[in-house]
Parts: structure tokens; C-alpha cells; sequence
């Protein structure tokens, strides 16, 4: 039973959704406590572990409200007395962790320390395909270091003595690099790829203009503030070895599969409790660093190893979201309208998560003497999503459109990162949009609204955003800019239209974000604001700075957003009594997309390839002068 009456009256709660700093268990216990009419100070979210949680998959998609949501109100409901009312789902209940978390209580993952404690440190090949040349091992005298194929390791009593011992290990190992691939997203239009049509509606399309642009999107790296840690420890002899892992990841049964095959246990040896961690925002290293931690506390049985990557580690061995290319054209007829669209796309794979391959996706067990054959990076079906054709298909009423996706092989580490194709693909359509309106004479709000007449809950939030932002009578001033987009996220989730303000000088500045957005039935409004918040906060640092190469020190070569360039947020939540939608990514492509359209608005030319740099910014004035 995932809902448990305690002696004393607390309701204990399993769910198999981790809470990953979204406030989604607050959520869920909102949803309890209602189908049981219990007060909320009753309810106990326990930790999501292997051992006693439903598996309920990963967390991600934006579904977790919706599903556990919707499993948990079921069995508490066989547990009601008497018939429900709703108290608290739909109101601002306050995340009860949040007070010890500001006054800086041991909480996440790096403050746990057992007993006898080990600190590991792992030394990976610096990237991908990247072999042993020499190993000084003079230099290595008096330091117990361990080695298997292309991976090194060290175990210390402290985590400077650690650092310290992982420096040594560092300077003795000579790397045979490979040779880069192009950064440029455009290079992979020239990659070979498996081509496949993903939507197409044919009907005839009286275009007497036709209009076509090319956009891309870089490669992006995670850049989780808390690099990825995780904690192992080892108990029983070789006949009958078991394995504890404590771990941030977001697929806690994915991870223990991945691990039972990467160590040749039987998956009932393996037990994963998740520990909060680091926002992961998709699949970055937290999967990885427990097979290190695993991998080091096989030689220490019974004793507990903590692994913690560093700053370098994270931005450089972490999957980075895939780079994008999308060429775009449309056919408008003598009228104004859009009746025929077409969307091509160029990506790598958006999901190499664990558990879903006959091969463990963990980078050290790849790299192994005996590795592990390497899983490749996918897309899953459209139907649950999909991965680089994630929002492709417009939403909007064009009788005639034709979806491609050319799925390219890279010898980067692509995978899910927030959103995954959404951002690249809602900025390219919503951009597109913007240019038709602009070539044809339409205002880029009137013609959205043109062709969504079949969706009132679209031209809701749309006009709900451009009321709030004052739309129509915005005034022009030299270098500022406002711009709009629209999307409905995965067109199966939530509805969000965004207004951006932008003032263009010496480089690009965000000025103000106005947000609609309808997620039905919001649990907790306050919750549903902060991760609107944080998804267009985070499209905004990856639509002015950020774009990866395959290895960086730090942020002083991985700018992300600072405080002091924060916009002004100002978030509508629709009210709805419509089924619960999730809204952690339903503002990453609208709020990009956004940005883009101001930045024409404010200097008169678009610039189609992110990030907005200053220098691209320039090159784009430059061609059109």
C-alpha cells in the first residue's frame, strides 16, 4: 500500500516520484490529505526507495502530478471514511522543508555522513573515446589508488586527502585524445542520419508567397550548481554481495537495473534510496556518479564511499543536451493565412537514460577493462512525448504539414536535458511565426490568434499574457524590444504563452517576462509559479549565453545567468477545474522563443542561431546592413 494509517493518525505516503526541488511531494501530500480530509501536518512523504516504493519510472516529462497524483488519490480514496472536500488542493499550501533548508539544516545528499565514512574520487577519460597513453606509476608511490581499463580511482578518510590524492592520479595519466567533432550545429545537416516522417496532413494549400528560414540550437550543458554525488556501501561476501546506493538520480528503479547489470547481481541485491540533490533539470551525472561510488566501495565492504564530481567533472562528463538544426518553410495564401507548413530536423538522440537498454547507460561501466557495450542515444515514441521532434508538430490550424526528423549519430554524450527537442523546436516555430507576421503585415499576436480558433484554452493564455505585458499600447524606445510565443508543451501538457521585454545595448538584456500559463487544476499555485519561474529563468541563461563544447574547467568558460540579470517574472496562472497538468516545462520554448522575437522587435534583425551573443548578435546586423 502506497497510503498507510500510522497508530498516532500520521498518514505515512510512498510514491515512486522523487522530489527533485519542485515541490512535488508538497503537491501530493496537498492531494492526500484532501481524499482522506486529514489535516496536511499529518502527512508523511516517505523517501523514494527501491525497497518500499512503488515503481512508478522516472521522474520527468512533466507527468508526476498527473500520475502519481492521480494513483495516489485513487488508494486514498478506498481509505476514506466519508465523502471528500477540498481544502487544500488549488491553494498555496507552503513546502514544509523549506524553513530548515534556509537555515542551512544538513538536507541534500553531500551532508550525509555514516559512520566510517570513505570519500572516493573517480578519474574518467576527459571525454568520449579518449584512451590510456601512459600511466606514471613512479609518481604514484605510497598512494593507494585503484585502476580498471580506462578508469582510475582513489579512496581517502577525508575529502581533501581525496582531492589531494585524485590531483596525483590526474597528473600521472597521459590521455590519447580523439579528434573533436564540429561544434557547429549546422554540421550536422552533413552527418549521416535515419530520416523519418513524423506527422504529415496533405490537403491543398493556395499559397501565393512562400516563406523558409533555418534555425539551431547548440549543444547545452547541464550545469547543476551541486556537482552529482552519491554514497555506496557493500555488505555479504562474493557468493552473496549486496549493494545500497544512495543517489539523487530521477529513475531509482531505472539506476538499480543498470547497476545489477553493471556488477552482475541479481536486481533483488540492489537497493536505491534517493537522497535530495542538486536541480538535474534531465539526465546529468547523478546515474554515473552512483556506479563510481559503487564501483570504489566493492574493494571496502561494509564501509560507506561518497563520490562527489567536481565543477569540471559536471559540465564535462555529464550528457549534454543534444544540438539542433531546423529548417523551416511555410506557404501563406492571398489572403494572409498559413495552409501549408513544413518543420525538417537535425538532432542527435534525446534519451540515453539507464534502464532502458540490454547494456548498463553508465558511463564508468563503459570504460572498464570488460566494458559494457555503449547504449545509444534515442528518441522515444511521440506518443509517450518523444525526444528531438518533441513539439515539431505545430499546434496551430494549417491544413496542409509535413513533420521530418533526420536522427544524426554523434560521438558526443547526448540525453535528456529539460524539455528536450521543445526549446529548440517551439524557438524555431515560434520565430518563424514572428517572420511571417512581420512579412506579411500581420500584428504577431492576430495572427496566432487567427489560426487557434479551435483552441480557447490557447487563446486564453495568449491574451491573458498580452493584457498583463499591456501588448497593445506598447510603446517603441531605441533598443528595447517586446516579443510573444506560444506553445502548448508536448501539445498534450500545459498552455503557455510568454511576453518578453528586452533591451539591447552592449549585449542582450531580459528585462521582463510576462507568463500565462493553464495547467488545469493547480494543486499549489505558489508551486506551479516557481516552476514556471525557474524553466523561463533557465531558457533565458540558454538563450543569451550558454552553448557547450565537449569539456569545460568551470563557468568562467560556461557563463551561465547571474543574479544581477534576473528579469522582473510576473506569472498568471489560468484558474481551471480541468484535469491536473504538470508545468515544469511548459515555459522553457515559449520564454526562448520570446526573447528572439524581442530582439528583433528592438534592433530590426533576427538572429536565428542561439545562444544571442553579442558577437552573433553583431553578425546578424552586419548581414542585413
Amino acid at each position: 500500500m502506497s497510503v498507510q494509517i500510522a497508530a498516532d493518525g500520521t498518514v505515512l505516503v510512498r510514491t515512486g516520484k522523487v522530489e527533485l526541488g519542485q515541490g512535488l511531494h508538497t503537491a501530493l501530500a496537498q492531494i492526500v490529505a484532501d481524499e482522506l480530509g486529514v489535516g496536511f501536518e499529518r502527512i508523511r512523504m516517505l523517501p523514494v526507495d527501491t525497497a518500499a516504493s512503488p515503481d512508478e519510472g522516472v521522474t520527468s516529462g512533466s507527468l508526476s502530478v498527473q500520475q502519481a497524483g492521480a494513483a495516489l488519490r485513487r488508494e486514498a480514496a478506498e481509505a476514506r471514511p466519508g465523502h471528500a472536500q477540498r481544502a487544500l488542493v488549488g491553494t498555496p499550501v507552503p513546502r514544509p522543508e523549506l524553513p530548515a533548508l534556509f537555515a542551512g539544516a544538513a538536507h541534500f545528499i553531500h551532508d550525509l555522513a555514516p559512520p566510517a565514512l570513505l570519500h572516493g574520487r573517480v578519474l574518467h577519460p576527459p571525454r568520449t573515446g579518449a584512451q590510456v597513453a601512459a600511466v606514471d606509476e613512479a609518481a604514484l608511490a605510497g598512494l593507494a589508488w585503484r585502476r580498471d581499463g580506462r578508469l582510475f580511482g582513489v579512496v581517502a578518510d577525508g575529502s581533501g586527502a581525496a582531492d589531494a590524492a585524485l590531483a596525483r592520479l590526474a597528473a600521472a595519466v597521459q590521455w590519447r585524445l580523439p579528434a573533436d567533432e564540429a561544434d557547429d550545429p549546422l554540421a550536422l545537416l552533413q552527418r549521416p542520419a535515419h530520416t523519418r516522417v513524423v506527422h504529415e496532413a496533405q490537403a491543398p494549400a493556395a499559397a501565393v508567397r512562400t516563406l523558409a528560414a533555418r534555425y539551431t540550437k547548440p549543444w547545452i550543458a547541464h550545469a547543476s550548481i551541486g556537482p552529482s554525488c552519491a554514497l555506496a556501501c557493500w555488505q555479504g561476501d562474493a557468493d552473496a554481495a549486496a549493494l545500497h546506493v544512495w543517489t539523487h538520480s530521477q529513475g531509482l528503479f531505472n539506476l538499480r537495473r543498470d547497476l545489477a547489470l553493471a556488477f552482475g547481481l541479481d536486481e533483488g541485491r540492489v537497493r536505491v534510496t534517493h537522497v535530495p540533490g542538486a536541480g538535474c533539470y534531465g539526465h546529468n551525472g547523478a546515474d554515473d556518479v552512483a556506479f563510481d561510488a559503487a564501483w570504489l566501495a566493492r574493494a571496502h565492504p561494509g564501509r560507506s564511499v561518497r563520490v562527489v564530481w567536481s565543477r569540471a567533472d559536471e559540465l564535462s562528463l555529464s550528457p549534454q543536451g543534444p544540438a539542433m538544426a531546423m529548417a523551416l518553410e511555410a506557404g501563406v495564401d492571398a489572403d494572409g493565412r498559413i495552409v501549408h507548413w513544413q518543420h525538417e530536423l537535425w538532432s542527435p538522440g534525446h534519451s540515453r537514460r539507464p534502464g532502458c537498454s540490454a547494456t548498463p547507460a553508465l558511463l564508468g561501466a563503459w570504460q572498464t577493462e570488460h566494458a559494457a557495450a555503449e547504449t545509444p542515444s534515442i528518441d522515444m515514441p511521440l506518443a509517450v512525448g518523444g525526444g528531438a521532434e518533441r513539439n515539431a508538430i505545430p499546434g496551430y490550424d494549417i491544413a496542409s504539414q509535413r513533420i521530418v526528423c533526420h536522427s544524426v549519430a554523434t560521438v558526443r554524450r547526448s540525453s535528456a536535458l529539460r524539455s528536450l527537442g521543445a526549446f529548440g523546436n517551439v524557438f524555431a516555430a515560434e520565430s518563424f511565426i514572428d517572420e511571417i507576421a512581420h512579412a506579411t503585415g500581420a500584428d504577431p499576436l492576430a495572427l496566432r490568434r487567427r489560426h487557434l480558433q479551435h483552441d480557447a484554452r490557447a487563446l486564453a493564455v495568449l491574451d491573458a499574457a498580452t493584457a498583463r505585458a499591456g501588448w497593445a499600447t506598447r510603446r517603441r524606445a531605441e533598443g528595447i524590444g517586446h516579443g510573444l510565443a506560444y506553445a502548448r508543451y508536448k501539445n498534450t501538457g500545459a498552455w503557455c504563452a510568454v511576453v518578453a521585454e528586452v533591451h539591447a545595448a552592449e549585449r542582450l538584456r531580459v528585462r521582463r517576462l510576462t507568463i500565462a500559463v493553464d495547467v488545469g487544476l493547480a494543486v499549489n499555485p505558489d508551486g506551479v509559479v516557481a516552476q514556471i519561474e525557474g524553466g523561463a529563468l533557465q531558457a533565458t541563461s540558454w538563450a543569451l549565453l550558454e552553448s557547450a563544447a565537449p569539456a569545460h574547467a568551470g563557468w568562467d568558460d560556461y557563463p551561465v545567468l547571474r543574479f544581477a540579470d534576473v528579469p522582473e517574472l510576473d506569472v498568471a496562472v489560468m484558474p481551471s477545474e480541468a484535469p491536473s497538468l504538470g508545468a515544469g516545462e511548459a515555459s522553457l520554448g515559449p520564454t526562448g522563443a520570446a526573447i528572439a522575437n524581442a530582439l528583433f522587435d528592438a534592433l530590426g534583425v533576427r538572429v536565428r542561431d542561439l545562444p544571442f551573443t553579442p558577437e552573433r548578435i553583431v553578425a546578424a546586423m552586419d548581414g542585413a546592413a
